[in-house]
């Protein structure tokens, strides 16, 4: 019996240790599921954006302070570049992107650049991909076999 607590104490011990391992296995699966691609950011559903966005904000507080001043983007998009790694932040209402640029080997380093003007064709665009994922969303949310 002594034997069995031991271990079971042994094995709690350890398995905290495994959640960092965890969730950088996720952070650098859903890193690659991102790179190059333009992403809705939405709450209700969460969407893979919001979820993006969220991992951005805990790695680095400069954009955690960013989106509490401006507000939630209406899209994100990601890429990298070498030893950078770019999140554009696009707000449609404004017709404003705006760009974040982080170098890897330095997590606090944190560059912004803009508001740069998103332009027409961006903007009908995006618009498009937002109302077609409203469409699909309410169609889930009424449609039971989905």
């Amino acid at each position: 019996m002594k034997t069995f607590c031991a271990a079971a104490i042994l094995a709690l011990s350890i398995l905290p240790g495994c959640a960092p391992v965890a969730s950088a296995w996720a952070a650098g699966w859903t890193a690659s599921e991102a790179n190059d691609r333009i992403m809705l950011v939405r709450q209700e559903p969460p969407s893979f954006g919001l979820e993006r966005l969220e991992g951005h904000a805990r790695l680095f507080p400069d954009v955690a302070l960013f989106v509490s001043k401006k507000g939630l983007p209406d899209f994100i998009a990601e890429m990298s570049n070498k030893d950078r790694h770019y999140l554009i932040l696009y707000y449609l209402q404004n017709r404003h992107a705006y760009a974040c640029r982080t170098n890897i080997a330095n997590r606090h380093e944190v560059e912004f650049a803009g508001p740069y003007p998103i332009t027409p064709k961006e903007y009908r665009t995006l618009e498009g991909f937002r109302r077609k994922s409203e469409l699909v969303n309410a169609s889930r949310t009424t449609d039971p076999r989905l």
